[in-house]
């Protein structure tokens, strides 16, 4: 079984509705995502898929999150955007662009702060 692995970031700002703390205020985070994708079998070139393709994805999602406030997104709007939410969104969002292959879906807040999202 093969895996690769992309990394991206962005700036958000979101606040946790119903949290009793600091987290239910406004505040941001430079989030770093990591999607992994995997597969047993290479194309005629000896590749997976290729890691332009799934930075380009990765990317468009990123984009769509970046520099805004979260919880105005639609995704977000009914649903608190923890870090576990984000990374599911970002893996369903992969998966709709990438099909099965993604695995795994994971989101830092911090630099010692991760979630991830699989199936």
């Amino acid at each position: 079984m093969y895996e690769l692995t992309v990394e991206a970031q962005f700036d958000s700002a979101h606040c946790l509705r119903g949290y009793e703390g600091a987290c239910e205020n406004l505040h941001g985070h430079t989030y770093r995502v990591m999607v992994s994708y995997q597969g047993s079998e290479l194309d005629h070139l000896g590749m997976l898929v290729d890691f332009k393709r799934l930075k380009k994805e990765l990317g468009e999602i990123v984009s769509y999150l970046d520099h805004h406030y979260l919880n105005d997104l639609p995704e977000f709007r009914e649903q608190n955007p923890t870090a576990e939410n984000v990374a599911r969104f970002v893996f369903e969002e992969m998966r709709k662009r990438l099909g099965g292959g993604v695995k795994r879906s994971t989101v830092w807040e911090t630099p010692t702060s991760a979630a991830s999202y699989s199936e």
